[in-house]
């Protein structure tokens, strides 16, 4: 099975305090390139998180995004700095001695001078958390590689039918050589025959003519191992797994060879060939970039 670099996951989970979304989009890359967005109090488990991802996708570029709604009672705990209410209280005194006016000062109101009473969150506790958050991660990543595996096996098909054009190019090309040899055999006794007029054809001369001409435009080698690279990358497509960066090397060969053909032939069948041959060529490269 092949897979896509395209692909979306989500999931969320509810426990008694907590309800976690984990939301991962990917997209093609060269590599494995992570980013993930989530509240300060998951920070601890960054390193977590992509393990996690590493264990189901091994190129993209992927982003997540994780959010959390903690219900719990305690999150916060009141705290009174003593320390600070005494100075609060002795500048106070000192103010209404130094003044000679009443300090009135209460309780309430001395509780409400800033660090007097302060709110403090409680931190959670990392195992409980975390138990809590793997389930939503991984099913998120569970959600994504399916949707990458469809998209891949949505490709193959489309691929596999360039491939099979491409190996009719092919065919046509090699059924086509040895036309062109003759059809140059025939043109060049005609033209020794209008020179020559009444004299005798040299048939070794033309037949080292022949031989030149067939070397020059041979392309039996770039056939044979044209044909290779198609079988190659047929076979390789039916393997599946992280193929990506093998199809693409296999299609840069391909295209060199296209190449060749394309530079050593002077028939125009075989041309037009040869550039349907380039243009399926480019789109199998194409669809290929987006293979992991």
């Amino acid at each position: 099975m092949i897979k896509s670099m395209t692909g979306f996951g989500r999931c969320e989970t509810v426990t008694a305090n907590r309800r976690f979304t984990v939301e991962i989009k990917s997209v093609n890359h060269r590599y494995l390139d992570i980013g993930i967005r989530m509240p300060r109090q998951l920070n601890p488990f960054e390193s977590a998180v992509r393990g996690i991802l590493r264990e189901y996708i091994e190129r993209g570029k992927t982003d997540v995004s994780i959010s959390m709604e903690d219900s719990a009672k305690e999150q916060y705990a009141v705290q009174y700095n003593a320390q600070i209410a005494a100075q609060y209280l002795a500048h106070m005194n000192e103010m209404a001695e130094m003044f000679g006016i009443e300090n009135d000062i209460r309780v309430s109101t001395l509780a409400r001078f800033p660090e007097v009473l302060t709110a403090q969150e409680q931190p959670a506790d990392e195992k409980e958390l975390w138990a809590d958050l793997e389930p939503a991660v991984r099913g998120a990543c569970e959600r994504l590689a399916a949707s990458r595996a469809a998209e891949g096996e949505r490709l193959r098909p489309d691929l596999m039918s360039k491939l099979h054009s491409m190996l009719s190019h092919v065919d046509f090309i090699e059924e086509r050589s040895p036309v062109i040899l003759a059809e140059y055999r025939g043109r060049l006794e005609e033209k020794v025959r209008d020179l020559l007029a009444d004299k005798t054809i040299d048939d070794a001369r033309i037949a080292t003519e022949i031989t030149i001409f067939a070397d020059k435009i041979c392309v039996d080698e770039e056939t044979v191992r044209l044909r290779s690279h198609i079988r190659s990358m047929m076979d390789t497509l039916e393997r599946g797994g992280a193929v990506g960066r093998q199809l693409d090397f296999i299609a840069q060969e391909m295209n060199r060879e296209a190449n060749t053909i394309l530079s050593k032939t002077n028939d125009i069948r075989i041309s037009d060939t040869g550039i349907g041959l380039k243009t399926d060529i480019e789109k199998v490269r194409e669809q290929i970039q987006n293979i992991e």
